[in-house]
């Protein structure tokens, strides 16, 4: 029985809801059809494509293979971890063997991030807490500067392993195989070669024992790329001068030629820094790219990651995702792309000026790795805070950069002899052909 309060059902024929054409998307959409650069973004493996994170390690307690005792530590020199117990030594994996890193890089399709390369929670905390399974007493890790700690009951040596959002623990390590002794006498030599024009306070306190041992973050990323290159290149025809005297002048008369280039590369292991305090190049207020200078590291020997290789050690927390280091990925991909052209423009001897790029990043892989730095700063005070100065050695070959602090009127004087020196040469060269 129906209702009389209820409207009567609306007529069928056109203009009536069941004659409304589909909504988009009610059909399956062929992907075939799509134009490439969205089939291509639909097609891109899942963001968080490769899985780093060590089952075995999740309750923090790294154990000898063979005894099973928790106090482990690097061996010297070399990327072997041995038991403090039993003296047993191991090598740990390969992070490119043990997930084929280093494979199918020209095949590589949209974004694939690692575990320990994912976005940084917003609410992630720097305090992580176990429980002993020795003793059941709680065991506290500051991530912020530290990866491992001491139950103060047991003696259970506890290290940070599970991938937690807070950007402290990565996917592989690089190991320290120079010493602090041989960093501290690489640093002595680099100074004692620049102590002429060192500034006198630097001189007075400079105490390369104070040198650290640091593990820094950085996104090690593969890249898939192309790129396209157009400007003007000159090939000189003639040369000639003009004028006589004081008002002589050279001219050049060249040919110029519309030049483009196409390049497909990719790029293995290429290091960004993925500390922001880092990656502040403001060489106003630091030397921050210093740090740059003493690359490259053997990142194809990174291990898979293990706190036992911290022990000691301080390490920086990483801060920066993938999304922010992007635009940095892509000035250094160009940078690459106009080194691989320009081979094919040596013809142009008087130069090709490359008046518009393109870059097309078809598939990129990251991972987060630590790198190992002895480092040495100074601070010198002065205006905006001072300027902050580092001495770095890479932890792996022994490369040593830094900068040292210097007495300008020291540098002006220097200038100043030399080149009156070189005016007084000059002199005795024309007074004797004369």
């Amino acid at each position: 029985m129906s209702n009389a309060n209820t409207p009567p059902a609306p007529p069928a024929g056109p203009g009536s809801p069941r004659d409304v054409p589909p909504l988009p998307g009610s059909f399956p959409i062929d992907q075939a059809t799509l134009p490439e650069p969205i089939r291509e973004e639909l097609l891109a493996p899942d963001p968080v494509a490769i899985d780093t994170a060590a089952a075995e390690l999740k309750d923090g307690l790294n154990r000898c293979p063979k005894c099973g005792a928790t106090d482990i530590r690097q061996k010297p020199g070399s990327d072997l971890l041995i038991c403090q117990y039993c003296r047993n030594e191991w090598h740990g994996a390969r992070v490119e063997e043990e997930f084929g890193l280093g494979q199918g890089i020209d095949q590589l399709k949209g974004t694939v991030i690692a575990s320990g390369a994912r976005d940084i929670a917003a609410d992630s905390a720097s305090l992580m807490s176990f429980k002993c399974t020795g003793c059941g007493a709680e065991v506290t890790v500051n991530t912020e500067s530290a990866m491992t700690a001491r139950c103060h009951w047991c003696r259970h040596v506890f290290g940070v392993n599970e991938q937690v959002p807070n950007g402290a623990v990565p996917d592989a390590v690089l190991p320290f195989h120079i010493s602090k002794d041989d960093a501290v006498a690489r640093i002595r030599q680099f100074v004692g070669k620049r102590q002429l024009f060192a500034l006198k306070a630097f001189k007075e306190q400079f105490t390369p024992e104070n040198v650290v041992a640091v593990y820094m973050p950085y996104m090690i990323v593969d890249g898939n790329a192309s790129a396209d290159v157009a400007g003007q290149g000159e090939i000189k025809t003639r040369e000639y001068t003009q004028g006589s005297g004081d008002n002589k002048k050279t001219y050049y008369d060249a040919d110029v030629y519309q030049v483009g280039r196409h390049v497909d590369f990719t790029v293995d292991d290429l290091p960004l820094e993925s500390s922001s305090e880092r990656g502040n190049l403001d060489t106003r207020v630091n030397t921050n790219n210093i740090i740059n200078t003493i690359l490259p590291f053997d990142t194809k020997n990174a291990v898979k990651w293990n706190a036992s290789y911290l022990v000691g050690i301080t390490s920086e927390k990483r801060d920066s995702d993938v999304e922010q280091l992007r635009p940095r990925l892509e000035d250094q991909l160009l940078s690459i792309a106009r080194a691989q052209v320009q081979a094919s423009t040596s013809r142009y001897d008087r130069g090709v000026r490359w008046e518009h790029e393109r870059l097309d990043v078809h598939g990129t892989r990251w991972v987060s790795m630590y790198l190992p730095v002895w480092l040495y700063s100074y601070h010198q005070p002065g205006s905006n805070g001072g300027m902050l100065h580092y001495i770095a050695v890479n932890g792996r070959t022994g490369e040593t950069m830094g900068s040292v602090p210097i007495q300008q009127w020291k540098l002006l004087m220097a200038a100043i002899t030399v080149g009156t020196f070189l005016e007084g040469i000059a002199l005795w060269i024309l007074g004797s052909s004369s």
